[in-house]
């Protein structure tokens, strides 16, 4: 999957993915995408959680080992 921008956030726990996303996606332009990766387990509730609340689409997420990426595209 192409993104336009990469956010490392493993070995941060709740809720500092989904505040870091939030800081990365206002960067962005509205339809480009952010692939976050987590492995923090509350991430796989908290990040559609923030999707769903600010608008934003989780395309999809995937998870590799004990990272998960979440594709999120800006509102």
């Amino acid at each position: 999957m192409n993104f336009d921008m990469d956010l490392d956030a493993v070995g941060l726990l709740c809720p500092l993915p989904v505040l870091k996303a939030r800081k990365r996606l206002s960067g962005l332009q509205s339809g480009q995408v952010l692939r976050l990766q987590a492995d923090d387990p509350a991430a796989v509730i908290d990040v559609p959680h923030y999707c769903n609340e600010s608008g934003h689409v989780l395309i999809f997420h995937e998870k590799s080992g004990t990272v998960t990426n979440y594709y999120i595209q800006k509102k």
